[in-house]
This record gives structure tokens, C-alpha cells and sequence, in this order.
């Protein structure tokens, strides 16, 4: 697991470096640093809008008396897009948006969805219950 995430932050900033360099040689600095911006705009509105209508909905579910677990790992999911969002940088940029458009949010969750249900069939992962 250490390993994993050594790569992880390893990995990732020279990814981001990587793309900066070849968007900023191929479009210039300055509009490099406004597709930046831009983007981290467009995904900060994107973030508060689902974010509202996933609250809704699990206020919704509530309210019914049904337990909101979908809209719940829906939230998770927006989160996730946001703080990647607020990461600089084109890779996690594109990664956070992704998250955050409901069809690919969609089949982010069917992945969790079979990946948990794996774990689970495997018995590596235990789900305890309290009364």
C-alpha cells in the first residue's frame, strides 16, 4: 500500500509537469495559465451544481424513509472531482471532471460496484453490522 502511493505521488506531479510544459510550448504560457483557470472554473460551477442536486436528492431519499447510498457515493464522487479540481494541473483536471459528469460518474460507480462485490465474494473485505 505504501509502494502504491509512493507511486501515486510520484507519478502524478511528473505527469502534470509534463503537460504543462508540452501545452505551454504548443499554445504559450499565458493562454496556458488561462486554460488552467478556465477549466478550474468551469469545474468549481460543475462541482456546486451537482453538489446541490446530489443534496436534494439525498434530502429526497430521507425524506421517504430510504436510505440514500447511491446519492451518498454520488457525493463522495463529487468531492473527490472537486479536490482534484483544485489541483493545478491538466491530468488531475481532466480526472476531477470526469468525476463529475454524471454518465462517467456512472460508470465509475458500476467499477466500484463490481470491484467491492469481488472483495467481497474473495472474503478479503468483512462488512460488520451493529446492532
Amino acid at each position: 500500500m505504501l509502494f502504491r502511493l509512493f507511486l501515486l505521488f510520484a507519478v502524478i506531479p511528473i505527469i502534470e509537469v509534463y503537460l504543462l510544459i508540452k501545452v505551454g510550448r504548443l499554445i504559450g504560457p499565458l493562454p496556458t495559465v488561462v486554460l488552467l483557470l478556465s477549466i478550474s472554473m468551469a469545474g468549481a460551477w460543475l462541482v456546486r451544481h451537482q453538489g446541490f442536486h446530489i443534496l436534494r436528492r439525498i434530502q429526497n431519499e430521507l425524506a421517504m424513509g430510504r436510505l440514500p447510498a447511491a446519492d451518498l457515493v454520488d457525493g463522495a464522487l463529487v468531492l473527490t472531482g472537486g479536490i482534484l479540481l483544485l489541483t493545478p494541473g491538466f491530468f488531475t483536471d481532466f480526472v476531477g471532471l470526469f468525476f463529475l459528469i454524471p454518465p462517467t460518474r456512472a460508470l465509475i460507480k458500476r467499477f466500484l460496484g463490481l470491484w467491492l462485490q469481488a472483495r467481497l465474494s474473495r472474503g478479503t473485505t468483512i462488512v460488520m453490522r451493529r446492532f
